[in-house]
């Protein structure tokens, strides 16, 4: 019974990865409904990582190819895209979620395959929840497959959630 007692008041941290594809909104929303507990103190944290802004070097060897102002651009589009796909995330939150659940957003820059399994380990997550693309081995060869990554190299358990067809 004390061993009950125990688990139950246990919090525990739920990380799901988002990101522009309807795959991970699934995941989330597949989280939700089969994995959240009123019963246990769940927080779900959801994770945004922002890719890498690309380096581009010009032909004369003057190392800049954009102008101050371009880059400005790039950046506020980027912090945009992270923060409708974070608003969309919280308002499935809401949405799909029985009772409320604790919420914690985190924004992270680099590649989503390392961000994310840096991220897992350092919060030490109960749980990593991933969409999949489900590509096949082709396009998985050449794009790479961030769940494959992130499967074989967290320390927590993964659940890669597909979105049927």
């Amino acid at each position: 019974m004390a061993d009950e007692d125990q688990v139950a008041a246990k919090d525990r941290k739920i990380l799901v990865a988002v990101d522009e594809g309807e795959e991970s909104m699934y995941a989330l929303s597949w989280c939700l409904k089969n994995i959240i507990s009123q019963s246990l103190k769940d927080t779900l944290i959801l994770l945004y990582a922002k890719p890498p802004r690309a380096v581009y070097s010009s032909l004369d060897g003057s190392g800049y190819l954009f102008s101050a102002d371009i880059m400005v651009t790039m950046d506020k589009y980027s912090n945009d895209v992270a923060a409708s796909v974070i608003d969309k995330a919280k308002r499935i939150c809401k949405e799909k979620a029985d009772h409320e659940v604790k919420v914690e957003v985190k924004i992270e820059s680099g590649d989503p395959r390392d961000v994310i399994c840096q991220f897992a380990d350092e919060i030490k997550a109960d749980v990593l929840v991933l969409g999949t693309h489900g590509y096949g081995l082709i396009k998985r060869a050449f794009l790479g497959s961030v769940s494959t990554h992130c499967a074989q190299n967290v320390k927590c358990p993964v659940l890669i959630v597909k979105k049927p067809k």
